[in-house]
């Protein structure tokens, strides 16, 4: 999961869709509990203003799943662009994070498509985001790309933010 990866493609090809860029990179590199991501999201033309930045915790269930645990963090734009560093978070410890309850990610190997696909538990993961009350996420992630399609819904289960038709397309970059 780790690398640079942007929308670009799928942008050209469908005005519906924004060229997003997505980072990920390993923080804390001496955790023993799992591998800890830093995760920087922005549209082209604001790099150094991303609208989303998490931590992700990956570990491995004993059903040989991975559990993708989201974290947010205060003041996450003083953190923009810390994806380009060698140690990402640095001045932080996992202590630091707000566990986001109910959006973890569970992915599991496909065999067929030679991936990991997963998805949160269904309204679970609680938004307060454009009149939302939860939201989604269904990850898929190939070696080459990671397609994503995060979703936000009202009480009444109308979306209110979000991608409509399907995910992001996010093709790696380096």
């Amino acid at each position: 999961m780790q690398g640079a990866f942007n929308s670009q493609k799928q942008a050209e090809a469908d005005k519906d869709f924004f060229n997003i860029h997505l980072y990920m990179k390993q923080a804390w590199k001496q955790q023993s509990d799992g591998i800890w991501l830093y995760v920087e999201q922005a549209a082209e033309g604001y790099l150094d203003k991303p609208y989303r930045q998490r931590v992700y915790h990956l570990t491995q269930l004993p059903d040989g799943r991975f559990s993708s645990k989201v974290y947010s963090f205060d003041n996450a734009l003083s953190y923009a662009g810390d994806w380009k560093k060698k140690s990402p978070l640095e001045t932080m410890t996992p202590t630091d994070l707000k566990l986001r309850e109910g959006c973890a990610v569970f992915l599991r190997w496909d065999e067929k498509n030679q991936s990991y696909s997963g998805e949160t538990d269904a309204k679970k993961c609680s938004s307060k985001l454009r009149g939302a009350t939860y939201a989604t996420s269904k990850v898929i992630v190939f070696e080459d790309r990671i397609e994503s399609w995060d979703q936000g819904f009202d009480a009444a289960d109308k979306q209110v933010w979000g991608a409509i038709k399907s995910g992001y397309v996010f093709d790696r970059q380096g």
